[in-house]
């Protein structure tokens, strides 16, 4: 993996140049892992719906008793919901893991690390599952979509370059590493 120079801040504090790595196989891995909880969990909550919306208990009173359908409703969203996150963990199983230089334009499956008022943030551009936020070597890490608009911002970007900083109102940030 090529990874650029940077002077961000080191694990402990002092803003010195440093090479922080990250071994994308296992920013796969863990973003592989969230989906999978984030699966289990909606799995779970549509079972949990659609055993409410189908119970004796939940059977309509009068013509005004909506709850069974109600339910019915909350279970059909939720397993919407759960096929989307099969499909994001398809698409992350088969994502190829390139390795940017500092001279390479910015694409997905780029780990981006953007600087600016004595502070680095780190992010990841996958094709799906934006705004998973993961810990990985001590790092935090946000995934971006390129539809999001700071992924937007950044395909195509190379080290070096400026790109406003998420929030209104927020300073440019400078690319300071890509790999």
């Amino acid at each position: 993996m090529t990874v650029s120079g940077c002077a961000s801040q080191k694990p402990g504090g002092g803003l010195l140049p440093y090479f922080f790595r990250v071994n994308k196989a296992s920013l796969r891995a863990a973003i592989l892992e969230q989906l999978r909880r984030n699966l289990a969990l909606q799995v779970s909550a549509a079972q949990l719906a659609r055993d409410e919306a189908i119970s004796e208990e939940s059977r309509a009173e009068n013509k005004y008793d909506t709850h069974s359908q109600e339910a019915a409703y909350l279970a059909e969203g939720q397993a919407r919901q759960a096929a989307e996150i099969e499909a994001h963990l398809a698409h992350y199983a088969t994502l190829p893991l390139p390795d940017f230089s500092a001279s390479d334009a910015i694409a997905v499956g780029a780990l981006v690390e953007l600087t600016g008022a004595a502070k680095s943030t780190w992010y990841f551009l996958g094709p799906r599952a934006g705004g998973i936020e993961l810990q990985l070597d001590g790092r935090a890490i946000l995934v971006l979509t390129p539809q999001s608009p700071l992924g937007r911002q950044l395909l195509g970007k190379r080290v070096g370059d400026l790109v406003p900083a998420p929030g209104r109102g927020a300073a440019m940030q400078r690319i300071a590493a890509v790999q």
